[in-house]
């Protein structure tokens, strides 16, 4: 059995797959436990499995109660090793990882650049090493698969010794980028060949073109705090925005970064929340503001890649909002209409998976996320496992 885990500061979601030879990786349980919950909560199995469990107090605790859910499930299956989505690689890390000390060590260097996320992957990688030191780990990095934009695309207009130090673009969302992508090939194997931007719409969201398969630019940048409007980050903002807060703030960063971070965004434009279901069903002005400006900043994302793209061929939606909110497509794919997506309303309010109609020069796809596969999957080539 592989186990993949990806923790966040108030949950960990846990995957088991099936390891036989010469077949492929299945999925026999996950779930997500809370962690430091207030109020009570559960782990959340949709795969079956009993939905009244408790909240854990950290990731020691929450992976305790992973494990055994999981030998519940899996009865006596011995577990082989253990993948971990992790943000941020920087520069070193472009492909997956077996972890040890060092690399740990490297990692926690990297936490500036993605506060939101990276201390938590390293502590499920620690609580792992604590409970289960014999199991291998490996991390699997969401910035691996832009590893290979071209250089204009990496590159900010700064000295260029900051570009040497690593100040530059490194993409996120990979692992959900690199399944869109081999998904596409199956669906349209000639969009997948050709010009194709995937919009990963969720809590964190992000564009992406790729050229055959492969990232060519996308919209966030050396953090994930870049680029689109998101559930409670601001996404693209003028610098000198931030040079102001700095100034009205006094210099305190962290009292920034807290603000552009978690209370931006969807939450800090409505006021409401940053669950777009919610905004969707409001009546408040200041939701529907949230969603003009959401679905304003896609629109112009997806004209500047399909610019560098020279055209487009294909446009995917993944993620939780990409997949199930049917009213941001419809909008999205209306305001495409300049590139060649022609909606069909009908195949849309049904979640697809084809979005447009025949005559569409442009074709629009549903593409579920399947994250922790790819983890798995790389676990098992990275480890050599049958």
């Amino acid at each position: 059995m592989i186990l993949v885990l990806n923790a966040g500061s108030s949950s960990l979601k846990y995957a088991s797959f099936r390891v036989e030879p010469g077949a492929p990786l299945v999925c026999v349980a996950e779930g997500e436990i809370e962690i430091a919950a207030r109020e009570r909560g559960g782990a959340r199995r949709p795969l079956g499995g009993d939905p009244d469990g408790g909240s854990a107090r950290d990731h020691e605790e929450a992976l305790a109660t992973a494990l055994r859910r999981l030998g519940a499930d899996t009865g006596d299956a011995p577990l082989a090793a253990v993948g971990h989505r992790i943000v941020h690689g920087g520069e070193r890390f472009t492909a997956p990882i077996r972890v040890d000390e060092g690399v740990l060590a490297a990692l926690e260097r990297l936490v500036p650049l993605a506060p939101l996320h990276q201390p938590h992957g390293l502590a499920a990688l620690r609580a792992v090493a604590q409970a289960r030191p014999e199991l291998p780990q490996i991390a699997c990095f969401d910035t691996s698969f832009h590893h290979g934009m071209p250089p204009e695309a990496r590159r900010f207009a700064l000295p260029r010794a900051l570009g040497d130090e690593g100040v530059r673009r490194y993409g996120f969302h990979g692992l959900s980028y690199e399944w869109a992508a081999e998904r596409l090939a199956t669906l349209d194997p000639a969009a997948a060949g050709g010009r194709a931007v995937v919009a990963h719409l969720g809590n964190g969201a992000s564009l992406c073109a790729l050229r055959g398969g492969r990232s060519i630019a996308t919209t966030m940048g050396m953090t994930a705090l870049d680029g689109l409007v998101m559930g409670t980050r601001c996404g693209a903002l003028d610098p000198g925005v931030v040079l102001h807060l700095l100034r009205r703030h006094g210099g305190d960063v962290d009292a920034v970064e807290d603000l552009l971070y978690r209370r931006s965004g969807l939450l800090g434009i409505s006021g409401i929340s940053s669950d777009m279901r919610t905004l969707l069903a409001s009546d408040d002005p200041h939701a529907a503001e949230a969603v003009d400006l959401f679905v304003h900043r896609i629109t112009r994302e997806l004209g500047s890649l399909a610019a560098a793209l020279g055209g487009l061929d294909a446009l995917v939606f993944t993620g939780g909002i990409g997949e199930h909110a049917s009213a941001i497509r419809a909008r999205v794919c209306r305001a495409a209409g300049w590139l060649g997506v022609v909606l069909d309303e009908d195949a849309n309010d049904q979640d697809g998976p084809l979005l447009t109609r025949a005559d569409a020069a442009v074709r629009a796809w549903v593409v579920a996320a399947e994250e922790n596969l790819v983890v798995a999957r790389h676990v098992r080539t990275r480890l050599g496992l049958p």
